[in-house]
């Protein structure tokens, strides 16, 4: 088949380079919105040739749609009202329930495929592309009721040819869980990392001070603005209620060393330490 990537960064130039050594595709398409990053792609031989937007909805037998989700709300609809009979149109983005609700009546609606792969850095670009990142992950395939049989069996072939796990749910299970175990983390992040430049503000040699717990903590705070602020405004509703549940366990460890409660600190330490078994 001939696969369309539109987005070439991270995740879309990802899936090029695995699709390409699964040798699942007779070509690859790409297209960005930034000049800069297609030439790159087609450098660092991610695809094969660099088209338009337009051009990339038309050619691909399966289209999937790696930019950010608000990229992904004005573009779905529009490759929707073009998509033939016999081509999939699969979205990449982190959050599901607005996608869902925009393409509801669409009477095209099941050439689309709803998922997240829960895969990541926290670059960007073409450069941050790797080879082997979706391997033993999780994909989250949503709605799948409202997706026509031969282009869910097309998401599912690409999928397991990059080494992805299934997972099925609702749109709106999907950003309810995803706001606990992926927006969460970067909210936190982004936190910890505006505490920790206030003390560096005041003096004080943070960079030359910080381990390796510290840089895998706050890790996630180099992610963009691009990609990340339309995500939180997309699941606000489920973020918030994930950030009150963070923001009233943070007070149980604010109260526990106020009152220099040792039984309380080691008691919420164990209690968190039972992640190991979720994990």
């Amino acid at each position: 088949m001939t696969i369309s990537l539109i987005g070439l960064g991270l995740i879309g130039g990802s899936f090029a380079k695995d699709l390409r050594a699964a040798g699942l595709a007779d070509e690859l398409v790409g297209a960005d919105a930034s000049p800069e990053h297609a030439a790159r792609a087609l450098t660092l031989g991610l695809v094969d040739r660099v088209v338009t937007v337009e051009e990339a909805l038309a050619l691909g037998d399966a289209v999937l749609l790696a930019v950010p989700v608000d990229a992904i709300m004005a573009l779905l609809p529009r490759a929707l009202d073009t998509v033939r009979a016999d081509q999939t149109v699969i979205d990449l983005g982190s959050t599901k329930c607005q996608l869902a609700e925009a393409v509801r009546e669409h009477p095209n609606r099941e050439r689309y495929i709803a998922a997240h792969p829960m895969a990541g850095t926290e670059n960007a670009g073409p450069d941050a592309a790797l080879s082997g990142l979706f391997k033993g992950k999780t994909v989250l395939l949503c709605d799948l009721e409202w997706s026509a049989p031969d282009a869910c069996k097309t998401a599912l072939e690409i999928f397991h040819a990059v080494g992805l796990k299934f997972e099925f749910m609702t749109s709106e299970q999907h950003d309810r869980h995803a706001a606990y175990v992926s927006h969460l983390s970067h909210v936190a992040a982004y936190a910890l990392s505006l505490a920790v430049q206030t003390e560096e503000k005041a003096g004080y040699a943070v960079p030359r001070l910080a381990g390796g717990g510290f840089a895998s903590t706050v890790r996630l705070a180099k992610s963009a603005p691009a990609m990340w602020v339309p995500i939180f405004q997309q699941n606000r509703e489920h973020v918030l209620k994930a950030v009150d549940a963070f923001a009233a366990r943070l007070g149980e460890f604010r109260d526990a060393l106020a009152a220099g409660d040792q039984a309380r600190l080691e008691t919420l330490i164990r209690e968190a330490n039972h992640i190991r078994d979720l994990l």
